[in-house]
């Protein structure tokens, strides 16, 4: 947990490796996800390095900034990355869960 204020990017790394998966049939849990879906916070060149050298697949739009330095430097800017909108929608669905979730929290009580 990072205070409200801070940046959800610190903990992009940190996030996989502590997030228990369930596989499939029997054994322990996987401390490594099959697919990322995340918002622009994490379009970082350090968080898809990361991400990759894991082995970890990733759904990540790139920033409007991002996309033209790359166009800027021409050839040496390397390709756009990958992005699929099917799987980016299916994120649509866990935000609905969480503001479901704020919206039954306690009340302070008034004073």
């Amino acid at each position: 947990m990072t205070p409200g204020q801070r940046h959800d990017g610190i903990c992009a790394r940190p996030l996989p490796e502590r997030i228990p998966v369930p596989r499939a049939g029997l054994g322990r849990l996987r401390c490594r996800p099959d697919h990322v879906i995340a918002d622009k916070a994490y379009s970082s060149r350090g968080s898809r390095v990361y991400l990759r050298k894991r082995g970890i697949g990733h759904t990540i739009p790139e920033k409007n900034d991002q996309k033209q330095n790359r166009r800027n430097r021409g050839g040496q800017g390397g390709r756009p990355a990958g992005f699929d909108l099917e799987i980016y929608r299916r994120r649509n669905t866990v935000e609905r869960c969480f503001n479901q979730l704020k919206g039954f929290r306690p009340r302070p009580p008034p004073r």
